[in-house]
């Protein structure tokens, strides 16, 4: 090896991720502590975009094409680092990819009973089991409130989190039914009033990780036997 090549080995020049996997929300290109060459081509491929990290906060975010690295597309970067018009040199740079496609079929459920008072019954104990879909909606504010440094993340991370949220709202929609009167006898014909009110506080709980839910069912409710037999 020449010692051009050598010299050229020491950067990088071409960034790009090709998912193998299903599951992967976030993945960050390994620089092996390597500087990137101005004027690299970074690929960033439908359902991608590409987050830029100068020294831990988020800079520069690419959208699905490709691009030159230069100063003119890396507006923050460029003035973060107070670089000059003209500026060739190697620069170092976290740089992750996010996954914006849809993760779906993921499962819900209450683990344990959920205790929901009833005039009639007094304490009645109900069951829930449903599916999701999500996507990253914002990639930098997903990296800023769940991700931080992890240089991948997976579905099964976040599932968890999500999951539970979702049972403690529908927890909470429920109660606040039954205390309008809902018979619970009523619970599998109103799955769809429960649905509406649930989602604009599922919205809101997604949002705050920059994540957006795109489907959610409750596709069963179980009730006691007692209940059912009334």
């Amino acid at each position: 090896m020449g010692l051009f090549d050598f010299i050229r080995g020491q950067f990088i020049d071409v960034i790009e991720w090709v998912d193998a996997s299903r599951d992967t929300i976030i993945w960050k290109f390994p620089d092996q502590d390597k500087e990137v060459k101005m004027g690299a081509q970074l690929t960033v491929r439908e359902s991608q975009v590409a987050l830029m990290i100068n020294e831990g906060s988020a800079a520069d975010i690419f959208q699905p094409g490709r691009y030159e690295l230069t100063t003119r597309n890396m507006p923050i970067m460029t003035s973060l680092r107070s670089w000059k018009y003209g500026f060739e040199s190697p620069f170092k740079v976290d740089i992750y990819y996010v996954n914006t496609r849809q993760f779906t079929d993921l499962k819900w459920g209450t683990p344990t009973p959920v205790y929901i008072p009833d005039s009639k019954f007094g304490q009645v104990e109900i069951r829930a089991f449903g599916a999701f879909n999500f996507r990253v909606k914002d990639a930098g504010k997903f990296f800023k409130e769940f991700a931080g440094t992890d240089p991948e993340v997976q579905v099964s991370e976040l599932e968890g989190t999500l999951r539970g949220k979702l049972v403690d709202r529908f927890t909470e929609v429920v109660a606040e039914m039954a205390e309008q009167g809902l018979s619970f006898v009523q619970l599998q014909a109103q799955k769809s009033e429960f649905t509406k009110a649930l989602m604009p506080r599922i919205h809101d709980y997604f949002e705050q990780f920059g994540l957006d839910i795109t489907d959610f069912q409750i596709q069963s409710i179980t009730l006691p036997p007692e209940v059912n037999e009334f």
